[in-house]
């Protein structure tokens, strides 16, 4: 399987809403855990539903586009997850 963010073969993938449900999302992306744990661990549902509703816009944002440099170099096992210190 190939996780949509990180482009990764990896044995696992998970749903992630691309908008929240919680604001009414529907359309999913399959990422890597990795990748889900991260795109939680920078940023809010909010900001999530309402700024980066769409691979494109997670792909462009400065901080994903850091950590999916380093992550496209990875094998697929656990990868840390960099916490923010304001979440977006």
């Amino acid at each position: 399987m190939r996780c949509e963010l990180c482009e990764r073969e990896v044995a696992r993938v998970t749903r992630h809403h691309l908008r929240p449900r919680e604001h009414g999302g529907t359309e999913t992306a399959l990422l890597c855990s990795a990748c889900h744990r991260q795109v939680h661990a920078l940023f809010t549902n909010r900001t999530l539903a309402h700024e980066l509703d769409s691979l494109e816009k997670l792909r462009a944002h400065p901080q994903m586009r850091s950590y999916l440099r380093w992550a496209r170099r990875q094998a697929d096992r656990h990868i840390p997850v960099r916490r923010s210190r304001s979440r977006a």
